[in-house]
């Protein structure tokens, strides 16, 4: 594994308490994912909300759903984690 992925899943997991495993599943669950549909995104958005224990408002996950459909995710974590937060 790159020291890049070991430190973003560490960076992850510290954050989320959640654990490098769920992580990884996740992960394999999304390779083939359509995320322009909007309830693929929606249930993944869930999916990882619930597995980080984070309430998820209707807005934020509103927020987060138009975010990674029109392909405006941020690129660096800080303004990723903000987006995750408002």
């Amino acid at each position: 594994m790159a020291d890049f992925q070991k430190n973003l899943i560490d960076q992850i997991q510290k954050k989320s308490n959640v654990k490098a495993d769920d992580i990884y599943k996740v992960a394999n669950s999304v390779k083939s994912a359509n995320f322009q549909d909007e309830a693929t995104v929606r249930g993944l958005v869930k999916q990882l909300a619930a597995m980080a224990g984070k309430p998820l408002t209707q807005a934020k996950e509103d927020k987060i759903v138009k975010a990674i459909i029109g392909n405006n995710m941020p690129a660096d974590m800080n303004t990723l984690s903000k987006l995750f937060k408002n």
